[in-house]
C-alpha cells in the first residue's frame, strides 16, 4: 500500500498566511518540512481522503494526476477538508480523456452538499454514495468501514478503517479521543498504518477538544498496544498540525521520536 501525504496542516495552514506569530515567522524562514498545507492523503494513486482548498496546488507541487482518483472519501464538511465545488473541473467540457467516474463517499451532509453543488453539471463523471458508521462498503477489492469520530456534535464526522492488499489502514482525523463505540469496534482489529490527528502540542490529555494533542496520541498508542491492535511493525504517523501549537517539524520529531511515532510532512510518500 502506497500512501502519499498531500497536506499535513490544520484548517489555517502552517504558516497561517495572515499570521505573524513566532511559529509562523520561523516556519517561513526555515521552509522545507515546516511549510504545511491543509490535510489530505492519497492511497495507491486512486483513493483520496478529503478534498481541501489546497488540492489543486498540492497536485501540481507533487506531480499527482487527480484524474486517476476513482474514490473520494470525505471525513466531514469543515472547509479545510471539504471543497466539493472544485470538482466541477472534472466534468465534461472542463476535463478531457477521463473514462472512470469519481465516486464521492461521505455522511448525509457531505453527500447532500456535494450533490447540490455538482449535479447541475450532469454527465457520468461523478457518482455519490452515502455511508454510515460501522457499515462496510467495497471499493473494488478494498473494504472500508466508517467509524464515528469525536469532532463536531452537529455532524456525524467519520474516521475510516481500510483493508486493502492484505494491509490495514486507519485514517484518524479530525477527532479527539475516540468515542467508546469506536474503541469497542477496533479492539479486535489489527492496524498496519495509523494516521492520527495531532492538531495541538502539549496541552494536557484533554479528551473533549475535538482534536488530539501530543499526550492524546501517545495515550492512543499505549492503549492500542495493550489491546494488541498494533504491534512493533505498525507505522503510526501524526499529522494535521496547527501553528498555534508553537511547534515546528523538529519539535514534533523530538516529541514523538522516543515513542517511535513518525511525523508526517507535505509530499511524504510511504509504502506499507
Amino acid at each position: 500500500m502506497k500512501v502519499h501525504f498531500l497536506g499535513t496542516a490544520a484548517a489555517e495552514g502552517f504558516p497561517n498566511v495572515f499570521c505573524r506569530c513566532d511559529a509562523c515567522l520561523e516556519a517561513r524562514k526555515l521552509g522545507g518540512k515546516n511549510i504545511r498545507t491543509r490535510s489530505s492523503v492519497i492511497v495507491d494513486d486512486i483513493i483520496k481522503f478529503d478534498y481541501s482548498p489546497d488540492s489543486s496546488m498540492q497536485a501540481l507541487r507533487d506531480n499527482v494526476n487527480l484524474g486517476s482518483i476513482e474514490h473520494l472519501l470525505f471525513t466531514h464538511t469543515h472547509c479545510d477538508h471539504f471543497i466539493p465545488e472544485d470538482l466541477f473541473c472534472r466534468v465534461e467540457g472542463y476535463a478531457h480523456g477521463l473514462e472512470v467516474p469519481l465516486t464521492i463517499y461521505g455522511n448525509d451532509a457531505a453527500i447532500t452538499r456535494s450533490y447540490a453543488e455538482l449535479s447541475i453539471y450532469g454527465g457520468i463523471r461523478l457518482a455519490f454514495q452515502r455511508v454510515r458508521p460501522f457499515c462496510p462498503f467495497a471499493l473494488g477489492d478494498t473494504v472500508v468501514t466508517p467509524l464515528p469520530a469525536d469532532h463536531d456534535r452537529l455532524e456525524t464526522c467519520l474516521l475510516y478503517y481500510m483493508e486493502r492488499g492484505g494491509k490495514r489502514l486507519f485514517y484518524g482525523h479530525d477527532t479527539g479521543w475516540f468515542p467508546e463505540e469506536t474503541w469497542e469496534w477496533l479492539k479486535d482489529k489489527k492496524i498496519d498504518l495509523a494516521i492520527l490527528d495531532c492538531t495541538h502540542g502539549y496541552t494536557g490529555n484533554n479528551r473533549n477538544s475535538g482534536h488530539m494533542n501530543v499526550e492524546t496520541v501517545l495515550e492512543v498508542q499505549r492503549k492500542w498496544r495493550e489491546q494488541g491492535v498494533i504491534d512493533a511493525d505498525c507505522k503510526l504517523y501524526a499529522t494535521h498540525f496547527t501553528h498555534n501549537s508553537g511547534m515546528l517539524h523538529d519539535d514534533w520529531e523530538s516529541a514523538f521520536g522516543p515513542a517511535d511515532i513518525h511525523v508526517a510532512y507535505d509530499g511524504l510518500v510511504i509504502q506499507v
